[in-house]
């Protein structure tokens, strides 16, 4: 899922501050405004891609924020599919069901069952490795 969410950069000890207000708890630091951006986006992916796990609500983003001298307002854009990509690899085991005479020929060829697998399930489900 794609979303973008108003965030407020604000300056602290040096460093640059990034507050999300529409996602309760989701804050970080940059040590320049780059860092800070890059941090931003990690966070709020992260804290999308928890609630989208947990099945929790995903809050909308606000149209508008009220803004204090002190801070710059700012997008963050996300993407949680991508996220899950880089950040959730690990192996989850499924039991299948194959023609025994199959199963024999994919033996004998010392198939990879678990890549092959992989493969077919990125061209069905049409994502790029």
């Amino acid at each position: 899922m794609k979303y973008a969410y108003p965030a407020l950069l604000y300056s602290d000890d040096g460093k640059i501050g990034v507050t999300v207000p529409d996602l309760p708890g989701c804050h970080t630091f940059g040590e320049d405004l780059s860092d800070a951006l890059i941090m931003a986006k990690d966070a709020v992916e992260g804290w999308l891609w928890d609630a989208e796990n947990n099945q929790e609500p995903i809050p909308p983003a606000s149209k508008t924020l009220p803004i204090k001298k002190s801070e710059t307002f700012t997008l963050i854009a996300a993407d949680t599919d991508e996220y899950r990509k880089a950040h959730d690899n690990r192996a989850v085991k499924k039991t299948l069901s194959i023609p025994s005479w199959l199963n024999r020929q994919a033996e004998k060829a010392n198939a990879p069952f678990s890549q092959i697998l992989q493969q077919g399930l990125k061209e069905y489900l049409k994502i790029a490795n």
